[in-house]
């Protein structure tokens, strides 16, 4: 009963969450603007306890005495209520706390939808910083700025401002401040709508974005609590829904939203100045209340977070990367504080599986508590013992250690993982204090419960699920293992054995027993894992073997200790923290090489895993979680069969339908997409060379640059390595591990030497022009890819692709050659089901305005299209097309034809379709009676024409970025839910 009441709160709260961020709801609700989360937080509370104390009074009680049965029979405390109104009081006061939670979650999304911002302004705003940033700003390695503050007293901005300006609306503000017979600037403020309002937002800056940078360098030496004059562009939150286009699947908006972010802030330009603080200060020693109190220690224990990473960031630009990513790891470790650490050590840390010893966990806020709570009890021992007359000394050491916990765990940024700790430190002192018979489990679930019912958002949170279940398999783990150690050390093994023996045999039996817990807690957080992330690192198995003994016993010890010392002598401080660094340095080394071998390089998991699986998971162990008898155990067989069948279903729907998932890469104009065909033991014939499909599908990957090249457009971001780290995971979560080919269908002038400049005048770029086939070389590297077809010349491609190699030192894979995407070229199954074939392309043509490459897919069933979810590929959503309405006079074999074409346009200049135009135009006319159905896909600056598409008969058009295509705008075309948003240039 008591798990079935606290996971059903829990997800009603998730469901509540979910549906209202999904749902238009209005703001204004008569109920919730009574209800208040703090006085709906105590009535859970009352609640709770009014069950827990109703259950403890139904148990019955144990009498060991035979001469006090008629007495305890006639007690008031064993007086048994009716079976009936005891199961419906239960009944009754777990709807009250289930719906009471949902109510409370619905409380707090409602909260913060009246302080979102909702539409995009330029602002000058007072700017207050809380706590230290997630990153520093660094020119030299393209690192942002990103810092959590509060805005006020904004004023929107008619006119750009300068540094300077924002230096006078600093003296004004301090000196009107400072002066209480004026009120003129005050009454200014007043005056202006947007003063009384205030946000919390994400503050960011980025060397890229502006070139400004000597003043945005400074923006490392804002401390906590500091104030001063920004202007800003403030941003609403991306959706969920937005989130679909992130290439790595990482939902931003939830992840800002569990941090209570109102919106974006993007800086344009920061005052050099600072408003004094002096009489703020005044004014907070006038506050009373404990939130003001509290906010104050909190300031002071961020700004000695600060301190300790300004001391860690001294003589940064002197050291290697190596030795700053390993001082980044130690003050990581010390303070939570990863603002230092660089996406390489972040990505080497996932693949090894042990990104989760980055965080500040529980056992750095428990080993501090034991260590200070042990040092303050010897020190009683020693000089005052007479305190134990009034205190026991257990808890003496709980209050200690409570104190440490606490005041580490915020001075960690109170992650959930540490406040989990300090807080469970805190309940089983007051469990075993008041003598209560509640389990540690018991204790660990309604924890659990009351974070969430303190802030609901919590439960958007990784680390929350990560945190409470890996304590409760720990847990659970100790109890089902805590027999079979004692059977062993009863047993009499020791006795007939020396000693060299019994050491060897605990030490055996001590690996043995870590190898058991790691690959319990492995598989049991694989799906949660799978569903969090997405994918799960095999290297997390064997690197957490030994990386979880030498974090925990000596690389936390020692930065622990020398933060202490850092207190009293940071020379002392500095030379243990070498240690580390070099421990931790050696670490990355020996993981780097692991890692990095050619036969152990597949070490990603891919697998979907959804909420609905996971919810089939839990309907099955309910009879686990009712009471005894209540249901019968056997009845979670069927759900674990359909769980089973569902799976094995959702897998082979990846690739029993022909589909072409149109992939994220996070630029509008970089396009991606995967074909995957079922294939039955079917052979392969081409121009060249026939070979046989050993594999039962074939997947083609298609990357064009749609960037037009007679219109400016915003340079690209995007680099190979984010590309093709990108679309190898997304590969991976398809299941694909090997490509039948790659076809980059954009020209690049990089892979020739057989142009002047004068004929290289259409590329946007070099980089740009590199860009894809880079990616090509670095796909190469990672899994099998059987053809490479690129558009336009590529002679250089050879040297290309060593310099490639020798660039990333690889040396486990071989080279693969380049053919030319020219009109004509074809690619297809025996039995005719499926093919390829190149639209256009004239690379012999000394003009690279018509070297890109068009491909038109045939097949003998229609091929689904849908935009990749990289979030959740199970639920990857069909793409919005624009339906031409089809004549009602069509011929007779094209109506019966059942044969379909997808059509992959490439197209940066008009003269590609003109050329089409005059060269193919007749036979395409003959080609497309063949076929039911055509469908176009490609960008909405496409060079298309209308009389293109008449011509070669299109009924369906697609759009890359989701936005309409202009030459479809004349034709006869029905909408089928192109989003208005998407209408917008």
């Amino acid at each position: 009963m008591y798990w079935l009441v606290g996971s059903l709160v829990i997800i009603a709260m998730m469901g509540v969450l979910a549906v209202a961020d999904n749902v238009a709801m209005p703001i204004d609700m008569p109920l919730l603007n009574v209800v208040s989360a703090t006085g709906l937080l105590w009535l859970l509370v009352i609640f709770t306890i009014i069950l827990l104390s109703a259950t403890q009074l139904n148990s019955p009680s144990v009498n060991t005495q035979s001469t006090n049965k008629t007495r305890s029979v006639s007690s008031p405390n064993d007086v048994k209520l009716s079976l009936f109104s005891k199961y419906f009081l239960f009944g009754l006061l777990a709807i009250g706390l289930v719906v009471g939670s949902a109510l409370q979650a619905l409380v707090a999304h409602q909260q913060a939808e009246t302080t979102k911002i909702t539409d995009s302004i330029r602002v000058q705003a007072l700017v207050r910083i809380e706590g230290i940033s997630d990153s520093v700003y660094d020119a030299s390695t393209d690192s942002g700025y990103r810092q959590v503050a509060v805005v006020t007293h904004l004023m929107p901005l008619v006119a750009e401002l300068t540094p300077q300006d924002l230096a006078d609306s600093t003296r004004n503000y301090s000196k009107e401040e400072n002066n209480s017979l004026s009120k003129s600037y005050s009454d200014n403020f007043e005056k202006k709508p947007n003063n009384h309002i205030e946000y919390r937002v994400l503050l960011n800056a980025y060397p890229k974005n502006t070139s400004n940078n000597d003043s945005f360098s400074n923006l490392n030496d804002l401390q906590p609590g500091d104030e001063l004059f920004m202007s800003l562009a403030l941003v609403p939150l991306s959706t969920s829904k937005q989130a679909i286009s992130n290439p790595s699947g990482f939902d931003g908006y939830r992840w800002l939203r569990g941090r209570h972010i109102d919106g974006v802030a993007n800086i344009l330009a920061v005052s050099p100045l600072s408003v004094s603080k002096s009489n703020n200060d005044e004014a907070l020693q006038q506050a009373s209340t404990s939130d003001s109190y509290f906010q104050r220690f909190r300031t002071r224990i961020d700004i000695g977070r600060w301190q300790l990473r300004d001391h860690f960031y001294r003589d940064w630009p002197a050291q290697t990367t190596a030795e700053q990513q390993a001082r980044a790891v130690t003050l990581s470790l010390l303070t939570g504080d990863r603002s230092l650490i660089n996406r390489d050590t972040k990505d080497l840390y996932q693949l090894a599986g042990i990104s989760h010893l980055l965080a500040i966990s529980g056992t750095h806020v428990l080993f501090l508590a034991i260590v200070l709570g042990g040092a303050v009890v010897l020190l009683f021992n020693r000089l005052c013992p007479v305190v134990y007359r009034y205190m026991p000394r257990w808890q003496v050491r709980w209050w200690v250690m409570i104190g440490a916990a606490f005041i580490y765990a915020l001075f960690t940024g109170f992650d959930v993982p540490a406040a989990r700790t300090a807080w469970m430190l805190l309940a089983i002192g007051l469990v075993r204090l008041t003598l209560l018979p509640i389990s540690t489990m018991r204790v660990l679930l309604a924890l659990a419960v009351l974070m969430a019912w303190q802030d609901p958002y919590v439960l958007w949170q990784a680390g929350y699920w990560l945190s409470f279940i890996a304590v409760a398999l720990l847990l659970k783990y100790e109890d089902t293992s805590y027999q079979h150690t004692t059977e062993a050390l009863r047993s009499s093994y020791d006795e007939h054995r020396s000693k060299g023996d019994r050491v060897l045999y605990h030490a055996l039996r001590a690996g043995r027993r870590m190898f058991k817990l790691q690959f319990w807690l492995f598989l049991t957080l694989l799906p949660i894992t799978l569903l969090l992330f997405g994918k799960a690192s095999l290297w997390g198995l064997i690197v957490n073997l030994f990386a979880i003994g030498l974090f925990g016993w000596v690389i936390v010890p020692l930065n622990l200790l020398a933060g202490l010392f850092y207190l009293l002598s940071p020379t002392i401080a500095d030379s243990i923290w070498s240690l580390v660094s070099a421990i931790v340095g050696n670490l990355h080394e020996l993981i780097g090489w692991l890692t990095s071998l050619p036969a152990l390089t597949d070490a990603w998991l891919y697998t979907p895993v959804n909420m609905a699986i996971l919810l089939m998971v839990l309907l099955s162990i309910v009879p686990w979680l009712l009471p005894r008898g209540l249901l019968s155990r056997w009845l979670a067989l069927p759900p674990l069969t359909l769980l089973m069948m569902t799976v094995y279903a959702n897998q082979q729907s990846l690739v029993t339908v022909p589909t072409l998932y149109i992939l994220p890469t996070g630029d509008p104009y970089i396009s991606a997409a995967l074909l995957q065909f079922p294939l039955h033991n079917q052979s392969v014939s081409n121009s060249k060379d026939r070979s046989s499909l050993a594999k039962d599908n074939t997947s083609w990957l298609f990357l064009a640059d749609h960037r037009p090249t007679a219109t400016q457009t915003m340079p690209s971001n995007l680099t190979a390595d984010k590309l093709s780290v990108s679309l190898e995971q997304q590969l991976g979560s398809l299941s694909v591990d090997k490509l039948e080919g790659i076809i980059v269908q954009s020209s690049s002038t990089v892979l020739t030497d057989t142009l002047n400049a004068s004929e290289q005048n259409m590329v946007v770029s070099a980089k740009n022009s590199e860009l894809l086939p880079l990616a090509v070389a670095q796909l190469n590297q990672q899994l099998p890819v059987s053809q490479y077809w690129q558009a336009g010349r590529s002679e250089r491609w050879s040297a290309f692709q060593q310099a490639s190699k020798i660039a990333a030192q690889s040396k486990g894979k071989t080279n693969i050659s380049a053919q030319g995407c020219e009109q004509g070229k074809t690619w297809q199954v025996a039995s005719g089901d499926l093919s390829i074939q190149a639209m256009t392309g004239w690379s012999e043509i000394g003009d690279t305005s018509v070297w890109d490459c068009t491909i038109a897919i045939d097949s003998s069933v229609p091929i689904q299209v849908l935009r990749y979810n990289a979030a959740d590929p199970l639920k990857s959503l069909s793409v919005n097309s624009q339906t031409k309405i089809a004549d009602n006079q069509l011929d007779t074999d094209h109506k019966n034809s059942s044969l379909s074409r997808l059509v992959l346009d490439t197209d940066t200049h008009p003269r590609v379709w003109q050329m089409w135009s005059l060269l193919c135009s007749a036979d395409s006319n003959n080609d497309s009676m063949r076929f039911k159905n055509i469908t176009w896909l490609g960008h909405s600056a496409s060079q298309m024409t209308t009389d293109v598409i008449s011509r070669q008969s299109i009924n369906d058009i697609i759009t890359y970025d989701d936005k309409p295509l202009e030459a479809s705008l004349s034709l006869n075309i029905m909408d089928n839910g192109v989003d208005a948003e998407a209408m917008s240039p």
